[in-house]
């Protein structure tokens, strides 16, 4: 079924080589800002599920969604999912597919700890930051809390077929969480075919089980000064014994930068998911005062 269904649905975007392999990168749009979506781990079809945000931003930007491998329709990869490779590899494939920078990085979730390396790494490759409710290094010993791990045997499951059964028989919780009609029924249709062959794969699992080892490598970073950065993040009541927030934790993280603003959201953790016109009107307005 996965055959037929690979064949039946072809990449959007263009396959460009990066170390051997081949790597997704969908475009849409023309404009003076170049964004890259970087998506959270596990989604398993980013170029499908940023579609809305997508087609809001690309109105007046250049749009890029580079999909890491193991994602969407790039390959699979036995490199390891370390925040140097991953990184490394984002740029491989904005390179071979001839998109050129300064870049405005839009990490969703765990993509905002290879967001901090970038921009500490190549800072002349990057015109800002905006985050969807985006991890940054120092999340976990803020809130005195553990990385995520995933079971290793997950990824020996996925050939047997019961990766697409999981998906099949409990769509809802593969699919976007919006309003009826935000996706179309075809984006619906390939999100499920994509959700079954990448659900649990090597890739992903790896990459969260690496997460504690890429918080170490990263959490004496800070964003550079030079570098303007916004963050969404949904709207979260919880405050801890001592005070703390969501919102408090992020003000820690950009509170030092001459450009930063924090904006908060009703909405899923995939905020994109029905919040993207109030993502793209900000995230405009935050370009223009640059």
């Amino acid at each position: 079924m996965t055959a037929y269904e690979q064949k039946k649905y072809p990449p959007l975007g263009q396959l460009v080589e990066v170390n051997g392999e081949k790597m997704h990168v969908y475009t849409k749009g023309e404009g003076e800002n170049t964004i890259v979506l970087l998506s959270g781990a596990g989604t398993a079809a980013p170029a499908l599920d940023y579609e809305p945000l997508i087609n809001e931003m690309a109105k007046n930007n250049k749009v890029v969604v580079v999909e890491s491998f193991g994602y969407g329709w790039s390959d699979k990869t036995d490199s390891e999912r370390t925040v140097e490779n991953i990184v490394e590899e984002i740029r491989d494939a904005l390179n071979k597919a001839n998109i050129e920078g300064p870049y405005i990085l839009m990490p969703h979730s765990v993509s905002g700890i290879y967001s901090m390396y970038y921009a500490n790494k190549y800072p002349d490759e990057i015109k800002a930051i905006i985050g969807i409710d985006c991890t940054l290094p120092q999340v976990v010993e803020y809130f005195n809390e553990s990385a995520p791990t995933m079971p290793r045997y997950l990824s020996a499951l996925v050939p047997t077929g019961i990766a697409r059964l999981a998906v099949y028989l409990n769509p809802e919780e593969y699919l976007p969480n919006s309003d009826k009609g935000t996706y179309s029924d075809e984006n619906l249709k390939i999100t499920k075919s994509i959700s079954a062959w990448n659900l649990g794969n090597k890739n992903i699992v790896a990459e969260v089980n690496e997460m504690d080892h890429n918080i170490d490598k990263t959490i004496d970073m800070s964003f550079p000064p030079e570098i303007p950065v916004m963050i969404f993040t949904q709207k979260d009541d919880k405050v801890t014994e001592d005070g703390k927030t969501i919102v408090s934790f992020y003000q820690t993280q950009i509170s030092h930068l001459p450009s930063n603003k924090i904006v908060v959201l009703d909405g899923h953790h995939y905020l994109h998911w029905s919040r993207y016109k109030e993502i793209s009107k900000n995230a405009n307005d935050f370009l223009d005062a640059l």
